[in-house]
């Protein structure tokens, strides 16, 4: 006979707040070096540059 044991989820809230909170200052860091990155990060080649440029150009932000 197989026996079920039950999962306690008491610690699992501040888990899933942290992964949250992690997940959007991830984003929000994202999104920061898309919007305002004029090269600065992009040195090494200009892959990561066009890559930005583009991202720029499809979030309406100004860039020229």
């Amino acid at each position: 006979m197989t026996t079920i044991v039950p999962i306690q989820a008491r610690g699992l809230g501040a888990v899933a707040i942290i992964g949250a909170l992690l997940a959007v200052a991830a984003s929000l860091t994202v999104l920061y070096l898309v919007q305002f990155d004029a090269g600065q990060l992009s040195q090494t080649g200009m892959l990561l540059h066009e890559i930005m440029h583009d991202g720029r150009h499809l979030l309406g932000v100004p860039c020229h």
